[in-house]
C-alpha cells in the first residue's frame, strides 16, 4: 500500500463548504474516551501532534530495512524529535494520508487514512497509530487538549498535501487548471479556520499552535517550487490569523538541497530506495530538520 502524504508535485484538492463549521461543532459531544499520550519521553509538559504521514514518520514497505507496521513505536518522524528536544511527552494521533476535510468530517475522503479514492480500506484500517482513538483526529485532539488543559506546552500540524494529491488522483486532467488550484487552496484554507477554530475556542487551547509547511521536492524544478509555495502561503496565512506560528519546512531543506543539485533525495533529506531512488517522505535527518525548524519558532 502506498500512502503518498508529503511533498507537492503540484497543487490540488478537495475540502468541505464554510457551513461544515457547525457540522464540527455538532461533533465534540462524540469525543473519544482514550485521550492519554501513549508515546514520547515524560518530562516538564505534554505535546499533541497532529497531521498527516510526514508528521506519522511514514516509511514506505519498500525501504530497507522494511518496516513493521503493527509496531507503531518503529516510526520516528519530526514529533518525537521535537518532544526529545524541548522534554515534552509527545501524543502523536497524526494519520497517514489523512486530508484536511477527513481531519474533522467523520467518513470524508481521506488519500489513504481511513479510506482512499475507490476503496474503504486505508492505513487506519489495517494498521495501528501511534495513539488509537475512535472517532476523527480533531475529535482526538479537542478531548486531549481538555483532558491536559494546564500541562500541553505545544500543539503542531501539518495537513493539506493529501488534499493535492487526491485531486490529481480524482480529475482527468491532473487538476492542472487555474481554477482547480484555487478552488482546492480555498478549500484548505476554509477547512484549516475550522480545525483552528475549534482547537482555541473549543477546546480553548491559546498556547503555541505551529503549522509546518511542506518541503519541495525538486529545489531545482521552478513548478515544483512554485506550486509547493503557493500550498505553504495558503497554509501559513490561516495559521497567522488564529495567533499560531509557521515552522518553514520548504526552507528547512532549501540549503542542503540546493547545496546537492536541488535535490533532497541525493542531500540524504528523504528515505532512499533499493533502487537508488528516493522515496517522498522524510529520512531521519530529514525530520531532524523538520524538528529544528518547529524549535526554532517556538
Amino acid at each position: 500500500m502506498g500512502y503518498r502524504v508529503n511533498g507537492v508535485r503540484r497543487l490540488i484538492g478537495i475540502g468541505l463548504a464554510g457551513s461544515a463549521m457547525v457540522a464540527a461543532v455538532s461533533l465534540v459531544p462524540a469525543l473519544p474516551a482514550s485521550a492519554a499520550p501513549l508515546n514520547g519521553q515524560a518530562a516538564t509538559g505534554t505535546y499533541l501532534a497532529l497531521g498527516d504521514s510526514v508528521a506519522f514518520g511514514y516509511v514506505p514497505p519498500q525501504a530497507v530495512p522494511a518496516p513493521d507496521y503493527l509496531d507503531p513505536s518503529s516510526f520516528v518522524g519530526y514529533p518525537e524529535d521535537v518532544a526529545q528536544a524541548l522534554h515534552l511527552k509527545v501524543s502523536n494521533a497524526s494519520c497517514p494520508g489523512e486530508t484536511t476535510a477527513s481531519f474533522f468530517v467523520p467518513g470524508a475522503q481521506s488519500n489513504g487514512c481511513e479510506n482512499s479514492p475507490g476503496s474503504s480500506v486505508g492505513y487506519r484500517t489495517e494498521f495501528p497509530l501511534h495513539v488509537q482513538y475512535s472517532g476523527t483526529q480533531l475529535q482526538y485532539a479537542l478531548k486531549y487538549l481538555a483532558l491536559h488543559r494546564y500541562s500541553t506546552r505545544l500543539v503542531t500540524i501539518n495537513i493539506g498535501a493529501n488534499d493535492v494529491f487526491l485531486c490529481q488522483e480524482t480529475t482527468a486532467d491532473a487538476c492542472a487548471s487555474t481554477a482547480e488550484l484555487q478552488a482546492v487552496l480555498k478549500k484548505i484554507q476554509v477547512n484549516l479556520a475550522i480545525i483552528y477554530a475549534l482547537i482555541r475556542d473549543v477546546a480553548r487551547y491559546h498556547g503555541p499552535l505551529v503549522a509546518l509547511t511542506y518541503y519541495s521536492l525538486s529545489y531545482s524544478d521552478p513548478t515544483q517550487v512554485a506550486g509547493t509555495e503557493e500550498l505553504n502561503s495558503a497554509i501559513a496565512s490561516v495559521t497567522e490569523k488564529f495567533g499560531g506560528k509557521v515552522a518553514n519546512g520548504f526552507a528547512a531543506f532549501e540549503g542542503p538541497s540546493e547545496a546537492a543539485g536541488g535535490s533532497p533525495c541525493t542531500a540524504g533529506l528523504l528515505i532512499k530506495l533499493p533502487d537508488g531512488t528516493c522515496n517522498i517522505h522524510p529520512s531521519p535527518q530529514g525530520h531532524l530538520l523538520l524538528a529544528q525548524a518547529i524549535e526554532d519558532v517556538i
